[in-house]
C-alpha cells in the first residue's frame, strides 16, 4: 500500500513539475490556403515611439517580408491601424495611467497611415479600429471567415498592448496563431514584450521571420 502510495505521488509530481514547462518548438508547416497575415498598428504616429526590445524600424522591416512573402503566395495581407474616434462618443473609463501620452493637441493627419513600407498595396484588406484589439468593433473576423482563414500569422506593435488584446480575441474565437517574435515590440519595458511572449506560447506558436518565411517557401 505504501509502494502504490508512493509511487502515485511521485507520478503526480513528475507531472505537475512538466506542467507549463515549454515544448521543443516543432517544424513549422503553414497551409497557404488558410492562413493570413494580421499587422497590427504599424502606422505613421505608433512606429515614433520607442519599442522594446526591438526598434521599430526592425519591426517594421520584418513585417515588410513577411508581408511580401505572403503576397507573393496569393495569401490575405490584413493591415490593421488605429483610428482616432470622437472625443464625445468615446467612453473614458477612470485609469491610474493613460495608455497613451498625450499633449492635449490633435494628432498630425498621417498619423493614422500605414508606414510606406507595408503598403497598403492592391489586394491588401485595410481594418480600422478604435480599440487595443483588432476584432472589437471591426469586421476582421467576417473578413477572415469568408476566406476561409483558420490561421493567423501575428505582428505589429505593441507587443503587451495592441498585438496581445487581439490574440486574445482570436484564441478565443478558436483561430491557430503564430506570433513572429521579432516581427513584434513592447513599450515600457522589454519585460512587457517577454511577459506577452509567455502568453502566446499558452495560444499559439511563437516563431521567428524566418520561421515563417522558410513554411511559405
Amino acid at each position: 500500500m505504501s509502494s502504490s502510495w508512493q509511487q502515485t505521488t511521485s507520478t503526480a509530481k513528475d507531472s505537475s513539475s512538466s506542467w507549463g514547462q515549454q515544448q521543443p518548438q516543432s517544424a513549422l508547416e503553414l497551409n497557404k490556403n488558410k492562413t493570413s497575415l494580421v499587422v497590427i498598428d504599424l502606422q505613421k504616429g505608433v512606429v515614433q515611439m520607442q519599442g522594446q526590445p526591438h526598434a521599430a524600424n526592425a519591426v517594421v522591416s520584418n513585417a515588410a517580408k513577411l508581408a511580401e512573402a505572403f503576397r507573393n503566395n496569393n495569401m490575405p495581407v490584413f493591415l490593421v491601424h488605429v483610428v482616432m474616434g470622437s472625443p464625445a462618443a468615446s467612453l473614458r473609463p477612470t485609469v491610474d495611467q493613460a495608455p497613451w501620452s498625450s499633449s492635449g493637441q490633435p494628432p498630425p493627419k498621417d498619423w493614422t497611415d500605414i508606414v510606406p513600407e507595408l503598403g497598403p498595396k492592391e489586394g491588401d484588406i485595410l481594418i480600422s479600429k478604435r480599440q487595443w484589439g483588432a476584432f472589437y468593433g471591426t469586421e476582421l473576423d467576417l473578413q477572415l471567415r469568408r476566406r476561409g482563414q483558420d490561421t493567423l500569422v501575428l505582428c505589429g506593435i505593441a507587443t503587451n498592448i495592441a498585438v496581445e488584446s487581439t490574440a486574445r480575441f482570436a484564441y478565443e474565437y478558436g483561430y491557430n496563431q503564430v506570433f513572429v517574435e521579432d516581427g513584434m515590440t513592447g513599450i515600457f519595458s522589454p519585460d512587457a514584450h517577454n511577459n506577452s511572449l509567455a502568453t502566446f506560447r499558452r495560444i499559439g506558436r511563437v516563431r521567428s521571420t524566418q520561421n515563417v518565411l522558410d513554411a511559405l517557401k
